[in-house]
């Protein structure tokens, strides 16, 4: 097989299969059954032709006969005249239209049998019209139910086009919401670990440390405030003595509280830049 041979079948057998993709079948069958009825609307046609002709030819018929008669009446009018001259022409007359009816009546019969052969026909594919107008339907009715049936079932399997659609949408939209939960909960850990700073948290970490280390100066302050409020009851002596203490201890902590704020700061900035080179590292881990 040569190349223009191999090509020619190639091109045939694509054409054939995107003829069988597009086919309708219900299409295809109304299309058969309404030649099948021209078919039989033509011999329908033919045989009024054909019988019209015979209709003619048996006029013609007729008015020969007509003729003959007339001719018997000149031969006898002829012979009572004694023209025997004009009885012979009129009987010559009389066999040539004898010879004509004999030959109409041939063809007369002749059309009567192809007649009768054409409505036998014709009956014939009256009959096959009908049958397969109702195999047509039938056929119809099956197509479409399993037109209808491999639809569900391509639905349910999700194997069509439009569900094969709808199934990747629905991987595409489940793989997003899987990130997105993860990229929620990443940074939820880095938020709740301090390494991310929330926008509703007020200053840096450095602002929220000493608001802690204040916070419990106040909460001390407040112990002792209420730890002297209880002890009222007691001599005035050993209240000035208590305040004296007191105003020592206050001044004592306020230095302990001045070198543990120098202490806190030295402790802050050590765990300010351990945040700051662990965020250097998380970003660079991300951009990687």
């Amino acid at each position: 097989m040569g190349i223009l041979s191999r090509l020619s079948f190639t091109i045939r057998s694509w054409l054939n299969t995107l003829i069988a993709r597009g086919s309708n079948p219900s299409a295809e069958l109304d299309y058969s059954y309404e030649q099948m009825r021209d078919e039989l609307q033509n011999v329908k046609r033919g045989i009024a032709d054909l019988t019209t002709q015979k209709k003619r030819l048996q006029k013609h018929r007729d008015r020969l006969a007509e003729n003959v008669e007339k001719n018997n009446e000149q031969a006898r009018e002829a012979v009572r005249q004694d023209r025997d001259d004009l009885a012979r022409r009129a009987l010559e007359k009389k066999q040539a239209h004898l010879a004509q009816i004999e030959e109409l009546d041939e063809q007369i019969e002749e059309l009567e049998a192809n007649q009768a052969t054409l409505v036998s026909k014709k009956d014939e594919l009256e009959q096959r019209v009908e049958q397969f107008r109702t195999e047509k339907e039938t056929m119809k009715a099956r197509y479409e139910a399993a037109e209808a049936g491999a639809r569900v079932s391509e639905a349910l399997t999700g194997v069509g086009d439009e569900m094969g659609d709808v199934n990747r949408s629905i991987e595409r939209m489940r793989d997003r919401t899987d990130e997105m939960e993860s990229r929620a909960a990443a940074l939820e850990e880095l938020e709740e670990s301090g390494a991310l700073d929330s926008v509703l948290d007020e200053g840096d970490s450095i602002d929220r440390e000493l608001e802690k280390i204040s916070t419990g100066r106040e909460v001390d302050t407040e112990l002792e405030t209420l730890k002297a409020e209880m002890g009222k009851g007691e001599p005035e002596a050993e209240a000035s003595t208590d305040a004296e203490a007191s105003d020592e201890a206050v001044e004592s902590a306020t230095d302990d509280e001045e070198a543990t704020v120098e202490v806190d700061q030295e402790a802050v900035d050590e765990e300010l830049a351990e945040v700051e080179a662990e965020v250097e590292e998380e970003e660079q881990e991300s951009k990687s």
